[in-house]
């Protein structure tokens, strides 16, 4: 009975991998569609992100468009990251992510409540007096076709040579790309169980031979 109680709680929380706030548990709500991202995942994406970055976090902006538990978001802050905006749309999610970023004293992070495309769309038609993200997070719900919405705006969203984290239930191929996803190419992609998980940047344009 005690060991059934402990998953209980354990599925009911994440930690935070890496950082100032290392081991920090983040509590889940019960949110219809929040779904963390595991922390195998988590790890092997902050690895690869680590590298990129050389390690420095410290004058990145990053942008969490469906926080939910707020462990990508989170994580970013713990390493360094110099902003990170949190957008969820449950009230009691939302709660949580204030709550949690008030009891680390993370200044650096900032909740909102609203709707991803929304507010993506609201970011995008201000983005000369908003600043572009070098980092953003997207682990929206699945078969409900959130990227296909989403990534278009994130075009314009990002900083140049930003990058943009996206899990989906199925591969995003940009070898072979539908329309939506034709202006992006892939850094890293893996897969963990039935989560495919992928790093994406804006494909620069091939220069014009003489």
């Amino acid at each position: 009975m005690q060991k059934a109680r402990r998953q209980q709680r354990a599925a009911h929380q994440v930690r935070i991998i890496g950082g100032a706030w290392k081991r920090t548990p983040l509590p889940v709500p019960d949110a219809e569609g929040l779904r963390p991202t595991p922390d195998r995942v988590r790890e092997t994406v902050f690895n690869w992100l680590n590298h990129l970055v050389d390690g420095d976090w410290r004058d990145l902006r990053c942008l969490d468009l469906f926080a939910g538990s707020g462990a990508l978001g989170f994580e970013a802050a713990s390493r360094g990251a110099a902003n990170v905006l949190m957008i969820e749309q449950s009230p009691v999610a939302a709660r949580q992510l204030q709550a949690t970023a008030d009891k680390l004293q993370a200044r650096q992070v900032r909740v909102r409540r609203g709707d991803a495309l929304t507010v993506a769309q609201e970011l995008a038609a201000h983005v000369e007096d908003n600043g572009r993200f070098d980092l953003i997070f997207l682990d929206p719900p699945y078969h409900r076709e959130w990227l296909v919405k989403i990534l278009p705006l994130c075009l314009r969203l990002l900083a140049e040579g930003g990058l943009v984290y996206a899990e989906a239930e199925t591969p995003l191929d940009p070898a072979l790309p539908p329309a939506w996803l034709a202006g992006w190419e892939a850094v890293r992609s893996d897969k963990a169980g039935m989560v495919f998980y992928h790093l994406l940047q804006r494909k620069t344009r091939p220069e014009i031979q003489a």
